[in-house]
């Protein structure tokens, strides 16, 4: 059963429109994650650094993007299996508050200290 004190539907939804909004930046961001191109006659020195290091950031930016998709895969698996809101931990109830808030969450408040 699925938590009794948190609106499934709406979770579902916010989920959804993470999911939507996180595959959008990602599909924004792509071209910023190609191969920089070296060519030292079209490019000095500092500005392939300051390439290098934006390419960096930029895929840094996607692992995390890639990480909270996987957690919201997971979310919205636990709503299907009816167990959406149960520590992985202790198995007992995560706060309604708190799942509202961030939905992501797998411990309760004890288990995540």
């Amino acid at each position: 059963m699925n938590h009794p004190e948190v609106d499934i539907p709406a979770i579902r939804e916010k989920l959804l429109a993470l999911e939507t909004s996180l595959r959008e930046e990602s599909a924004d961001s792509a071209s910023s994650r190609e191969t920089v191109v070296l060519d030292q006659t079209s490019v000095g020195r500092l500005s392939r650094m300051d390439a290098l290091q934006s390419q960096a950031m930029v895929k840094a930016e996607e692992q995390r993007r890639q990480m909270t998709l996987k957690r919201i895969s997971g979310a919205l698996q636990r709503i299907d299996q009816k167990n959406f809101g149960e520590c992985i931990e202790c198995g007992e109830w995560i706060g309604a508050k708190r799942l509202t808030w961030d939905p992501l969450v797998l411990k309760c408040i004890e288990c995540a200290e």
